[in-house]
């Protein structure tokens, strides 16, 4: 009667000693058993910090980019939110989630941007554009958004695009795949 419930612990209670045996191994060779992560990070250069703000900046301003024509202006274009348009209700549910994963990367830009001089300089007279589009995801997603509306999203995708440029960074189209939009 009660081996039953043993056998289903025991490989359980192997998996725990075993992660814990391997925890411990990872101790450092003075014998005090501390991890070398507790130790301090290496400070990256300048140099290196503004080479990876640029590609970050890049990585998530194409993600956003490629987000907005994949999903807002293509589909727009085509009519697929029109009243009766095949499919509609889908493509404006994917609509306004790549609205708002568009703004989020876009804030994250801004973000990159700043470890940038550059860049920083470039991108700053943008914010003001990337916050007006906090909204439209919801808007596109009820089916209420205008060609105005679909237009601010490219007119900021092409002003992000240019500030890259003029700090000289290339901003491409990426298209994130729909589990990115949707969070996970």
């Amino acid at each position: 009667m009660f081996r039953h419930p043993v056998r289903r612990a025991l490989p359980a209670l192997v998996l725990c000693v075993a992660l814990l045996g391997g925890a411990v191994a990872c101790g450092d060779d003075n014998g005090s058993g501390s991890s070398s992560a507790s130790t301090s990070p290496s400070s990256t250069s300048s140099t290196q910090a503004q080479k990876y703000a640029k590609t970050k900046f890049v990585a998530n301003a194409s993600l956003a980019a490629g987000a907005i024509y994949q999903w807002i202006v293509k589909p727009y274009r085509d009519g697929r939110f029109a009243k009766g348009a095949d499919g509609r209700t889908f493509t404006l549910v994917k609509a306004g989630l790549a609205g708002a994963f568009a703004y989020n990367r876009l804030q994250a830009a801004v973000n990159n941007a700043k470890g940038d001089e550059l860049l920083a300089k470039a991108v700053a007279p943008l914010t003001a554009g990337i916050d007006s589009l906090k909204n439209l995801g919801t808007k596109i997603r009820d089916g209420d958004a205008s060609a105005t509306d679909i237009n601010a999203f490219q007119d900021v995708i092409d002003d992000v695009k240019k500030a890259g440029q003029d700090a000289g960074v290339k901003v491409t189209e990426k298209v994130p795949n729909l589990s990115q939009l949707g969070g996970g």
